[in-house]
């Protein structure tokens, strides 16, 4: 047997209840996997959870953790898990452009496909198989996660997502103790809870019931007493409670989050953010230069997306008339050396409006050309261009 790893400083992993979670969960190689990936440590997830699959090559479970921290890794190096992005439901009319490595997506179709094929198969030997429900649900979820973010195919996505849900609900029909199992009821629940109707009309969720409030408590309890679901299930509460504007709850949320993993960049971030978002500028101020000072200690944090939080703090300054000090973090923030071309554009389109407010016209029309330019994704030029044209007057 492995040793047991420790997921904080101080606190020992407790064993997972075996009769009411997926049995693989108890490896130490897969709990030592996890751990790695709630660091932002995706790379020695994905080791741990290469082996995991070579050891297990039949069991679809294998193929979630795997595909699981696949799909995150890609969406940290995509600036795509910056939560400002989903704070508001305009990311769902975004033109944001993803590339993706035809590599990368062919690794996370495959896994996704022989999971849940894995998956498929034991359902027909044995109806009752609660932990194959569980598995093609949790594959389900993860790669309906993956087609939103990076895709857009919301209505795909919500089938998916609506599919996993389905799942769920079949494995707490046969062990109601399964608490891991909430997650994806909990995650529906809100959404369609959430939408306007004509929204779920369009997505494909119209006719799915929907109550925010349970949803909220099953992922409270699911971060409660959840085996692998449990860090998971305390990210989407904090996420759904800043989009209901519910500040000091999801602040004690991810403070929460922050204090157990403090090596965990954006668990860290995200509390600055939610301070600001809370109507504390100066404090939130404080926390990102907090973050910043870390990552710049040596191996503090794992692999920091810089640019997240230097247009964390150039906002907050922003929101506190600190034009000159947002405009210089906003160009930090672009010029971090492996920024999206999307979080890119769309510092350097905020630094121009810095400039404007502050008369440096010749400044702020640069940087709108930056913003603007050829090539690449094209969600700010439009605005950059009636920049160019127009000074900015507002904020």
């Amino acid at each position: 047997m492995r040793a047991a790893f420790a997921r904080g400083p101080s606190q020992p992993a407790p064993e997972p209840p075996a009769d009411h979670t997926y049995p693989l969960n108890a490896d130490s190689l897969v709990r030592e996997g996890y751990h790695r990936f709630y660091n932002l440590d995706y790379d020695g997830a994905i080791s741990r959870f290469e082996t995991v699959l070579k050891e297990h090559p039949q069991d679809p479970m294998a193929y979630g953790y795997l595909q699981m921290a696949t799909v995150f890794r890609e969406l940290y190096h995509q600036d795509l898990l910056d939560t400002t992005y989903y704070a508001h439901d305009s990311f769902l009319s975004n033109k944001r452009n993803v590339p993706i490595a035809p590599a990368t997506r062919d690794r996370i179709e495959d896994l996704t496909d022989d999971g849940i094929k894995l998956a498929d198969d034991r359902i027909k030997a044995n109806p009752a198989d609660k932990d194959a429900y569980f598995a093609r649900g949790y594959m389900k979820g993860i790669h309906a996660a993956f087609i939103t973010l990076v895709d857009h195919s919301f209505s795909a996505a919500a089938r998916q997502g609506l599919s996993a849900r389905n799942d769920s609900e079949q494995v707490l029909k046969i062990d109601p103790q399964y608490t891991d199992a909430q997650m994806a009821i909990g995650i529906q629940q809100f959404a369609a809870g959430s939408l306007p109707r004509f929204i779920r009309l369009i997505v494909g969720v119209f006719g799915a019931g929907g109550n925010k409030e349970r949803g909220l408590n099953l992922l409270r309890d699911c971060a409660a007493h959840g085996t692998i679901t449990s860090v998971e299930s305390r990210t989407v509460l904090s996420l759904f409670l800043r989009h209901d504007g519910r500040y000091s709850e999801a602040l004690a949320v991810q403070r929460g989050l922050a204090r157990e993993f403090p090596h965990n960049f954006l668990f860290r971030l995200e509390e600055a953010n939610l301070t600001k978002d809370e109507g504390n500028g100066l404090a939130a101020i404080e926390l990102y230069k907090q973050v910043l000072a870390d990552a710049a200690r040596q191996r503090y944090f794992v692999d920091p997306r810089l640019q997240l939080a230097f247009f964390g703090l150039a906002d907050t300054e922003r929101g506190q008339n600190e034009f000159a000090e947002a405009a210089e973090n906003y160009v930090r923030a672009a010029e971090q050396p492996r920024c999206s071309d999307w979080m890119r554009k769309r510092a350097y389109l905020n630094a121009g409006q810095m400039f404007d407010l502050l008369h440096q016209r010749e400044k702020a029309i640069e940087l709108y050309r930056q913003a603007a330019v050829a090539g690449g994704d094209q969600s700010q030029a439009d605005t950059a261009r009636k920049l160019i044209q127009h000074a900015y007057q507002g904020k």
